[in-house]
């Protein structure tokens, strides 16, 4: 419904023709063409009707105007910087199952297999529940022993909106199969799904379910070979400074893996933390939990696919074990994309596929589906969905499980006896996909792109608004004004909170340490600070008020000084301005603007040398006091530097005009490609004089 709703929205949106649509997304193709053509349909309705597989070469260069792509490969080296990307290693960790373990398995597949055959002879709801209870069966048991109990020996309450509806696949997929969307998935164990499978059963069958409850109950922990290699993995990771996410399809089995990793791993690792993070737990409590986990040296985060998408997990973890095997493989792809994306500071993130060497329902799906798209990865550098709903994928490959002769004991995989033309057609379809996925990275790679243009707009954004090297001048400055020096450590920058004025401390949080760091991705144990970060925005407005506050007795920010400085030979006057503009659309609301300017002049008035912007911002940002000053003679220049702007009206508003240039400029090369018609800028005078500054040279003969 939620999804529903959304695209409806966007599509309200998108009809508007007063309205631009851009569309940012890392994942336009889900592999559903259907899906994709909706999608671009929204961006023109003419594109809801492209044949993609057949475009014709107009077609093409028309959607390449729409629709651009850039990958890693891409911005790896752009503009002459390199935006750090990981290299991903995928490895498998195999098992074998206990001796009890493979009984109990090899009875529950035989029960499955049995309903499913007997179910056949079924008509409607009854033959497809058995084959959904037969799923859910598998899944649990193979999942973990407290998969297995929850799903067997709970009884689920019937679905509130569901009370009067005859029970239908759409109600059981989410509990077995693995939905493409995360809100759309269900980690809790599907006692739902065989509750209403043992409606269908005979009391004979029934006392077989409470049987296998019980032996399950007893194959926790040491009689568990899957988590003891997950356990290895884990510590395998660990002793390489990895710290890894172990995803889990079940409630149930994450809280089981959690415990079982803490018997397992804390009695060699004493400070080791470990947590499971499930939908057993609101989205607020989920981010709250996994960062004060974050905040250990040491840790491990075990979760269901509740954190499969929409949270940033790569600056705390850089390891993913896929615990159970996903049955969608895109899933796959979004386990460890919370780990291998921008901001991951370690050079390396690792991926485990943990699965059963006598499990056929892994083997099957494992070679199928997940080796295929590991290699297609491997081979493209990118993942390329499955181009047709997984979950008909994965019911071909169990279903031939199902209705094929006896698991033999040692039977590594079913890979062989499922290759039939269901599964032959969709590999034939991935495989375009792959193709048309090389095709397209070539169509829409935007080579037209023109590096120096783009960087010409990131510089003039800089300068108007600071770059990186100017917030860590300004926070560095700013906090030494306010008492709270920072200490460099490495790379990383420590401030004592509790230093900092407590009107300042309010506004920041309880926090009473912060390690910062001014280059992203931050080295571990450090938080980014850019100039949008609250920490910048409240020194700047700490300083602000401080400065606009005339009856402040030292305000760590003034609006005049007057110094004797070795940075000029001629007395030399600052002038911050703050001016503000009127911009006018065709079809717009004004907007009003404003930004502030540093301007300059030499001498005095009937022979002032005006300074370029860029002179001026040189020496505010230079200048040192050299020599002491009498407040008499501060106040002195001072007071003449003011009397000489009433009378430099004229020069003031010949500057806002040029700024007004400027930002008119700026604004038509953007409504140049965005075809929004014409705008003007009008500066709105008189100009605001935020700071006025006196640089006189040092006297010959005075020596600091």
């Amino acid at each position: 419904k939620v999804q529903q709703q959304r695209h409806e929205l966007v599509s309200a949106l998108a009809q508007r023709p007063d309205r631009h649509l851009l569309l940012l997304t890392a994942t336009p193709h889900s592999g559903v063409e259907e899906s994709f053509r909706s999608l671009l349909g929204l961006v023109s309705p003419r594109f809801a009707q492209l044949e993609l597989r057949r475009l014709e070469e107009q077609q093409r260069w028309d959607l390449a105007r729409h629709f651009v792509q850039r990958r890693r490969a891409d911005v790896v080296r752009w503009l002459g910087e390199e935006t750090p990307f990981p290299d991903r290693v995928s490895q498998e960790a195999p098992y074998t199952l206990t001796p009890a373990y493979r009984r109990l398995f090899q009875d529950v597949y035989a029960f499955a297999r049995e309903i499913v055959r007997s179910g056949e002879t079924l008509s409607g709801f009854r033959r497809r529940v058995r084959y959904w209870t037969a799923l859910a069966l598998l899944r649990c048991v193979m999942s973990s022993p407290a998969a297995a109990q929850a799903a067997l020996e709970g009884r689920a309450a019937r679905l509130e909106e569901a009370l009067d509806l005859e029970p239908d696949d759409s109600l059981f997929s989410p509990y077995v199969y693995d939905a493409p969307d995360q809100e759309a998935t269900v980690d809790v164990s599907p006692s739902y799904v065989v509750d209403e499978g043992e409606r269908t059963l005979a009391d004979r069958e029934r006392r077989r379910l409470r049987a296998f409850a019980r032996r399950a109950a007893t194959l926790r922990g040491d009689k568990d070979a899957k988590i003891a290699t997950a356990a290895e993995a884990v510590a395998g990771l660990l002793e390489e400074g990895f710290h890894p996410i172990v995803y889990c399809r079940y409630i149930a089995t994450a809280d089981y893996v959690a415990e079982e990793l803490k018997r397992r791993l804390l009695p060699r690792w004493p400070g080791l933390h470990i947590i499971s993070v499930t939908g057993a737990l609101s989205e607020d409590e989920r981010q709250i939990r996994v960062a004060e986990l974050s905040e250990s040296p040491r840790r491990v985060l075990v979760a269901t696919d509740c954190l499969s998408e929409g949270i940033n997990l790569q600056e705390a973890f850089n390891a993913v074990i896929h615990y159970d095997l996903p049955w969608n493989p895109n899933r796959l792809e979004q386990r460890e994309g919370r780990v291998d994306r921008y901001g991951q500071r370690s050079p390396v993130v690792k991926a485990v596929l943990v699965y059963g060497r006598d499990n056929p329902v892994d083997g099957a799906v494992l070679d199928v589906l997940i080796r295929k798209a590991v290699e297609i990865r491997k081979t493209l550098g990118v993942s390329v969905p499955v181009p047709v709903e997984s979950e008909s994928v994965v019911e071909a490959v169990l279903r031939s499980l199902f209705l094929r002769g006896e698991p033999g004991p040692r039977q590594l995989s079913l890979f062989e006896e499922v290759e039939e033309p269901g599964i032959e057609e969709v590999h034939r379809r991935w495989d375009e996909a792959v193709d048309r996925e090389r095709e397209s990275r070539t169509r829409f790679a935007q080579h037209a792109i023109k590096p120096d243009e783009v960087a010409r707009e990131l510089e003039e954004t800089d300068a108007v608004l600071g770059d990186t090297q100017a917030v860590e001048r300004f926070v560095l400055a700013a906090c030494q004004r306010l008492g709270a020096p920072l200490q460099r450590r490495g790379d990383i920058w420590r401030l004592d909170a509790q230093l900092l004025p407590q009107a300042l401390r309010e506004r920041l949080g309880e926090r009473s340490e912060w390690r910062i760091a001014f280059t992203s991705p931050p080295p571990e144990g450090a938080v980014y600070v850019g100039r949008n970060h609250p920490l910048t925005a409240a020194l700047a407005e700490c300083l602000l008020d401080a400065a606009l506050d005339g009856y402040h007795p030292a305000p760590p920010a003034a609006r005049s000084a007057a110094i004797r400085t070795d940075a000029v030979a001629r007395r030399t006057t600052l002038l911050l301005l703050r001016i503000r503009f009127l911009l006018r659309g065709r079809a717009t609301t004004p907007t009003l603007a404003e930004e502030c300017v540093v301007c300059g002049f030499r001498g005095r008035p009937g022979r002032l040398e005006w300074l370029d912007e860029t002179e001026a911002l040189r020496l505010l940002e230079e200048a040192r006091p050299m020599a002491n000053v009498a407040p008499a003679e501060r106040e002195r220049w001072l007071g003449e530097a003011v009397s000489w702007v009433e009378g430099l009206t004229p020069d003031l508003e010949r500057i806002a005009r040029e700024r007004a240039e400027w930002l008119w400029e700026a604004h038509r090369r953007v409504r140049r490609i965005t075809r929004q018609g014409r705008l003007t800028v009008e500066p709105q005078l008189p100009v605001d004089l935020m700071g006025v500054y006196v640089l006189v040279p040092v006297p010959r003969g005075i020596s600091r």
